[in-house]
């Protein structure tokens, strides 16, 4: 129910579900509700009940999984920086991040590592958010995971570096692949940087960012996250290596390689052969040097084809 706007429907939900869980003395659920409670309440901007039903579910003093006891408290460092209150986000954080490091727990490791980079940018350390949110990136592509939180962080870190247009488009990527998980507090949150990043790009060119990101899949943007918190990600984006040697349908398949397509994809949209879009994907290779599909990715993403 939060996720289609009806917060009282989905607090009426999260309550009954904390009675039943209770009265049956299930703590899974009974933590579970309350952290929905949680998330509920900070919705609707009510930031005391929400740290209120966050910290029980972090204190919970039932029998529950160590893993859904890092849950908890990444639930509480994020409705205490949604409050306002970093000084006590912080340790939560940092105490839950060390936790779910020594457990191997890669769940929990996404989330915190995204909110523990919020935490760097609210203090204004930027190249710690940057590796912060690398890690976390990196956890995602290996694991086969994906935490869109990411992308939105990706917004913050470039607003908070000057980098207007790849903040517009971080966020217009996190907007289209995640239409219903865009959180209440989330939007307020953004709505200030996203604002001053459009205005500093100006009518047209925030327009271009926004339909950049809002045609990229899930693969491209998260190499893209991955391009923009890499060491030096600051400096203007420069051409790879060889892309201007590429000839027109060259830079299309790899276009097309950025966008998601199989070599069977790319073959029927040209109205070619596999073998010979391999044929033109082996010559870019050797111009390049990108061997694997996510390095084509990059590039097309650096010298923006995509």
């Amino acid at each position: 129910m939060r996720e289609l706007d009806r917060i009282p429907e989905a607090t009426e939900d999260a309550r009954r579900a904390l009675a039943v869980a209770r009265e049956l003395g299930y703590p899974y659920g009974e933590v579970f509700a309350l952290m929905n409670l949680a998330f509920d309440a900070a919705a609707t901007g009510d930031f005391g009940e929400a740290v209120r039903w966050a910290w029980q579910a972090d204190h919970f003093p039932g029998d529950i999984p160590a893993s859904i006891a890092r849950s908890g408290s990444y639930i509480l460092a994020e409705v205490l920086i949604q409050a306002g209150d970093l000084a006590a986000a912080g340790p939560v954080c940092a105490a839950a991040l060390a936790a779910s490091r020594g457990a191997g727990d890669l769940f929990n490791q996404l989330g915190l590592l995204s909110t523990m980079a919020r935490l760097d940018l609210r203090a204004g350390r930027t190249e710690d958010a940057a590796a912060h949110l690398r890690e976390s990136l990196q956890i995602a592509l290996q694991s086969g995971g994906w935490d869109a939180d990411n992308l939105d962080t990706c917004g913050h870190l470039c607003a908070a570096t000057g980098r207007h247009g790849d903040a517009v488009t971080a966020w217009a990527a996190y907007v289209a692949l995640n239409p219903q998980l865009d959180w209440p507090g989330d939007v307020r949150l953004r709505q200030e940087p996203l604002r001053a990043a459009r205005q500093a790009l100006g009518p047209d060119r925030a327009r271009a960012a926004e339909e950049r990101g809002a045609a990229m899949n899930q693969a491209t943007a998260a190499e893209y996250a991955l391009m923009l918190t890499s060491p030096g990600s600051q400096q203007p984006h420069a051409p790879g290596p060889g892309l201007g040697q590429l000839s027109a349908r060259e830079r299309e398949l790899v276009t097309l390689v950025a966008r998601g397509c199989t070599d069977a994809q790319i073959a029927a949209q040209l109205d070619i052969s596999i073998r010979t879009v391999r044929s033109h994907l082996d010559r870019v290779r050797d111009k390049t040097g990108c061997r694997r599909r996510a390095d084509l990715t990059r590039l097309a993403l650096s010298a923006e084809l995509v």
